[in-house]
């Protein structure tokens, strides 16, 4: 009789756990049995990836469902992701937001705030040896200078945006794409280019690492300030995920998301905040004014 019993209970309790995972896999928040969550590798992936399953770890608990992190190879690809339908979240660079908006119709849904609760920003700048003659944009006619990559805000866009404020266009400078904000600086830093952008992000996530010293070198531009990363949802998407979504990320806590925000110069973080494309409406403007399309990421 007591084997019964136990064979009974066994049984009672494989019941209960597929019924749990059925009703996690047909509710709202997990239609597909699984989320993906794409970003792009910003820095390198061996430091982005720890950070970022601390975020989708406590996404997952919110949602009640398995999320999937995806590092994919670049702005491109992640746009591309999601046009097939091969992401349902993702973080996107605010350019690379409005690619991904037009092309694939990604809806933000939240950003990164302060200790305040306030959404954050950074800026993108250009740098060069404290030696150098440069001294302003102008200066730079003739000289060498490292980009992140095709499809960047400040890595890309709103640099060549300054620098055609000032008459030099490609052909007025050489332009160099390292092929992510790191290498740039890199770049700079190993004497390869009279000068590089680099964005505050990048300059506290290398300042803190000891890989760069402000004090060998200036910034002769910086940008207005830029509102930081979205979190986006596919358009595909039903509305009861995108309202699952929306209340799981704005439930995360400031030490959830603590560590993607020092790679974001956010620190100490506060709550994930609400954003709308109005948010990001002058990188759609920017691109309109450059004449950017999906080409160019």
């Amino acid at each position: 009789m007591k084997r019964i019993v136990v064979l009974i209970a066994a049984a009672a309790l494989t019941l209960t756990a597929c019924g749990g995972n059925e009703a996690a896999t047909g509710s709202p928040s997990c239609p597909n049995g699984e989320v993906r969550f794409g970003i792009e590798p910003y820095e390198d992936p061996a430091k982005l990836t720890p950070a970022y399953e601390v975020l989708t770890g406590a996404l997952r608990r919110e949602l009640n469902c398995p999320v999937k992190l995806q590092v994919v190879q670049d702005y491109s690809a992640e746009v591309l992701a999601m046009q097939n339908g091969k992401l349902e979240l993702a973080q996107f660079g605010p350019l690379g937001f409005v690619f991904a908006s037009r092309r694939a119709g990604a809806e933000p849904v939240a950003s990164f705030g302060d200790a305040q609760g306030k959404l954050t920003s950074y800026q993108a700048g250009i740098w060069v040896p404290k030696d150098s003659p440069v001294q302003s944009l102008a200066d730079l006619r003739g000289k060498s200078l490292a980009l992140s990559e095709p499809g960047s805000t400040s890595g890309d866009a709103l640099p060549r945006a300054a620098l055609a404020k000032v008459g030099l266009d490609k052909s007025a400078l050489k332009l160099d794409y390292a092929g992510g904000h790191p290498e740039a600086l890199l770049a700079l830093t190993n004497g390869k280019v009279d000068a590089a952008e680099i964005n505050t992000q990048q300059l506290a996530t290398a300042s803190a690492a000891g890989t760069f010293d402000a004090s060998r070198f200036r910034q002769v531009w910086a940008s207005d300030p830029i509102p930081n990363d979205p979190i986006t949802v596919a358009g595909s998407t039903t509305p009861e995920f995108k309202a699952a979504v929306r209340k799981a990320l704005l439930n995360l806590t400031p030490a959830e998301v603590a560590a993607v925000g020092k790679f974001l110069d956010v620190d100490p973080a506060g709550p994930l905040v609400a954003v709308d494309k109005s948010t990001y409406q002058p990188l759609f403007d920017l691109a309109d004014t450059l004449g950017l399309s999906e080409g160019d990421v």
